[in-house]
């Protein structure tokens, strides 16, 4: 079992589920909080008496001793009796406390804080995101006055601020200075001392087009300075109030709307300048900027494809088994749709993933490990493995346990792509788009918060629950919009047409707003969505509405063809050909449109008086009676499962 602990916010362990354990009394916790305070070194049994207690009692020393041995069961209690301990050790004088550095809270964050200023704007936010939203409360909490502590808990602090303003740096540096604003605001009211901060604010309010604000920010800073302490703002904040005074142009050379191809051009040129072209690190910045690429558009998402398997390639045989574990697992790019647009690439990727998990062996650290999981099972999505689910919660498991919000965002990335084991699953996958929602809503992770809203999308329309569904559609449009994520429009300008389809408009309406909608998605460089899909969706629309089946001999059916083939040779009147196709049809994938391709099957068998099929048919669709069929996709629906049963029945004579 691999204990964790958490001194951000009330002293706390964890076992390796994320289920909190018994530490027993405050003096127990106050034994462990001092000895994570010690960072690994031995504390004499002498001064934890001293700590513990003002004015030790007699039995001080032996009480400390029971302390400890109470600690040891609740964090190791598969340790056999009269076996030596490995986390809470006896040596010398006295104790120390051993964890791996990354299962302490507030060692991981000082780690993550010191790493950001090196990164670029998008990674650096995300990573202090992430390190923020360890907090749960003032450092210690529950041991304020102990002398032991006030050192640490003041420098944890101050990290925290420090991080605080970080994270606004970040937001300026991708250009969200609005969005840096009301943290800032918080932040100064709280820590008025703090120049850096009143600083930020007023660059951020300056960017965002409200120079009167900026001045008075920095009017108010002077004030307080002034009144408060007797001295004059330092020379950032004069020079600042001068370079507004002027409108001076560096104030919007920073990241943002005024320049942002210089912008670029000098970044990179500082980049190629500064970083070997052979390093490793080179190697796992290029997979940050592809993570980012892949969700400005077509053309980057289409870049992103190309490149991620050069720089999985790349990493592997660099003959470091952590770095192309990083390499691969670090391309955490959401994922809505269950067809992968190049699947030999996908099984290429999941064959790296597992050399790397092989490879690194029992040193890997638990963060890797979860992300190749759940690089694993996102990229197995749509297939009959088992592997892809058990990869699923495996990496849920893991990134729960560790507390990391990013980390667990992706993991039931994974997890939504292997709820499709069988059909009418709809309401399940609708849980895992709320957590997604609330997760990504309270650290600021947009992308995988977009994500979340498509999900709920696609599964409340499965449920026919179309007044929650266009929430989600208005709530995804206005976050991709807000982070400039083009992509997001072509899936709910998807929705909208099925919602036509399923709502009782006329055929003909649906059907243009079906072609509008395939226009843009032919665009997209999503070809995994785009096969295929509307032949399908015009074929569900009229299957459902008893209408004419025409389509073209040169229609291209994608991977969709087994399922239309035998309705298409039925209507050609070439039923021993149609029956035979029938035979023929596999199971569909496991996948966002099972529903309704087994719906096209039980129409083809009715017809064809094909009782197996028809079985087969009944018996996939069952579960999944309470929803129409294929508006799970959030694409098209080829009406009520209800109904496709019924008629399933009547044929069968049941």
């Amino acid at each position: 079992m691999q204990v964790s602990f958490g001194v951000l916010g009330p002293v706390v362990a964890w076992d390796d589920v994320g289920a909190p354990i018994d530490l027993k009394g405050p003096k127990h916790r106050a034994v462990l909080a001092r000895l994570v305070v010690a960072r690994g070194r031995v504390v004499p049994v002498d001064r934890l008496v001293e700590d513990l207690w003002p004015e030790p009692a007699p039995g001080a020393v032996s009480a400390v001793r029971t302390f400890v041995a109470a600690l040891r069961r609740a964090l190791e209690p598969q340790r056999p009796p009269r076996s030596a301990a490995r986390l809470l050790v006896t040596e010398g004088p006295g104790y120390a406390l051993r964890p791996a550095p990354e299962t302490v809270d507030a060692w991981r964050f000082e780690d993550t804080v010191a790493a950001t200023p090196s990164a670029a704007p998008h990674p650096a936010l995300d990573q202090l995101d992430r390190a923020l939203s360890w907090w749960r409360g003032p450092a210690y909490a529950g041991f304020d006055d102990e002398p032991w502590a006030q050192v640490e808990r003041s420098r944890l602090d101050q990290l925290r601020l420090n991080a605080v303003e970080q994270r606004a740096e970040a937001l300026l540096g991708l250009g969200r200075a609005a969005d840096a604003v009301p943290d800032l605001d918080a932040h100064v009211a709280g820590h008025p001392w703090r120049e850096e901060a009143w600083r930020l604010l007023a660059l951020a309010l300056y960017r965002a087009g409200r120079q009167g604000d900026a001045l008075a920010v920095l009017r108010r800073a002077r004030r307080l300075l002034l009144d408060e302490l007797g001295i004059d703002p330092g020379p950032r904040l004069r020079h600042l109030e001068a370079d507004i005074l002027r409108q001076t142009e560096r104030l919007d050379n920073g990241p943002g709307p005024a320049a942002p191809e210089r912008l670029w051009a000098e970044a990179t040129a500082a980049y190629d300048r500064s970083v070997p072209s052979a390093s490793k690190a080179r190697l796992e910045s290029t997979v940050g900027l592809l993570r980012s690429l892949a969700v400005t558009g077509a053309s980057g998402l289409e870049a992103a494809r190309e490149q991620r398997i050069t720089a999985i390639t790349v990493a592997e045989q660099l003959a470091d088994p952590e770095l192309a574990a990083r390499v691969i697992g670090g391309y955490d790019v959401p994922a809505i749709w269950t067809r992968p647009d190049d699947p030999a690439q996908a099984a290429q990727i999941v064959a790296a993933a597992e050399r790397a998990l092989a490879a690194a062996g029992p040193g890997l650290s638990d963060a890797t490990r979860a992300r190749l999981l759940a690089t694993v099972a996102v990229e197995s999505r749509g297939t009959h493995a088992a592997r892809g689910p058990e990869a699923a919660r495996e990496a849920e498991r893991i990134a729960r346990r560790l507390g990391d919000p990013t980390l667990l965002a992706f993991a039931l990335n994974g997890v939504f792509m292997q709820t499709f084991h069988r059909t009418g699953l709809a309401a399940e996958r609708d849980e895992i788009g709320a957590e997604l929602v609330a997760l990504c809503s309270r650290h600021g992770l947009a992308t995988y918060e977009i994500l979340g809203h498509l999900v709920r999308l696609q599964a409340r329309s499965g449920l026919a629950d179309f007044a929650a569904a266009d929430r989600h559609a208005a709530a995804a449009d206005r976050l991709g919009q807000r982070h400039d994520r083009p992509l997001v429009g072509v899936f709910t300008g998807w929705y909208r047409a099925l919602r036509l389809a399923a709502t009782g408009s006329p055929s003909a309406a649906a059907e243009a707003a079906y072609r509008d909608a395939a226009a843009r998605l032919a665009t997209a460089g999503m070809p995994g969505v785009e096969q295929g899909l509307l032949p399908l969706a015009l074929l569900c629309l009229r299957v459902w509405h008893g209408e004419a089946i025409r389509f073209d001999d040169d229609t291209d059916w994608g991977p969709y063809r087994h399922w239309a083939r035998p309705l298409l040779l039925l209507v050609r009147d070439r039923p021993a050909e149609a029956a035979t196709a029938l035979r023929q049809t596999p199971d569909p994938p496991r996948d966002l449109l099972t529903e309704a391709l087994w719906c096209l099957t039980a129409r083809a068998a009715i017809a064809l008086d094909d009782r197996t099929a028809m079985r087969r048919a009944r018996t996939a669709l069952a579960p999944a009676v309470g929803e129409l069929a294929g508006a799970g996709s959030g694409m098209l629906t080829v009406g009520p499962v209800a109904r496709h049963l019924d008629d399933l029945d009547a044929a069968l004579g049941r």
